[in-house]
């Protein structure tokens, strides 16, 4: 059964479906870029945003806005990759399950 934006779903695991897609896009992308053999003058700075990411769907409740952040400058740091492009895709896709962040 899907919910809306904000209720969550727990799988048999007691995970949340969202954080479980979450874990699984930003491990794709951390093997994707750690096998990447070309190295290009940001990738410090999307390998330690894809650590936060980690460390956040790792304590179960990600806040929204700082996913939304780290997406923003994981995908500044290596959008001109293409080869990059499908796994950094999935990464958004699953943050992006997460609704936009509230309104201030």
């Amino acid at each position: 059964m899907l919910r809306s934006v904000g209720q969550t779903r727990v799988t048999g695991s007691g995970e949340d479906p969202r954080v479980t897609e979450l874990r699984t896009a930003v491990s794709r992308l951390r093997r994707e870029l750690a096998g990447h053999p070309v190295e290009f003058p940001d990738r410090g700075i999307a390998e330690d945003e894809l650590a936060a990411l980690d460390a956040m769907a790792a304590s179960g409740v990600p806040e929204i806005p700082r996913l939304r952040r780290s997406l923003l400058l994981i995908a500044g740091a290596i959008g001109s990759v293409s080869a990059l492009a499908s796994a950094l895709r999935d990464v958004r896709v699953a943050v992006d399950l997460f609704g936009e962040p509230p309104r201030r």
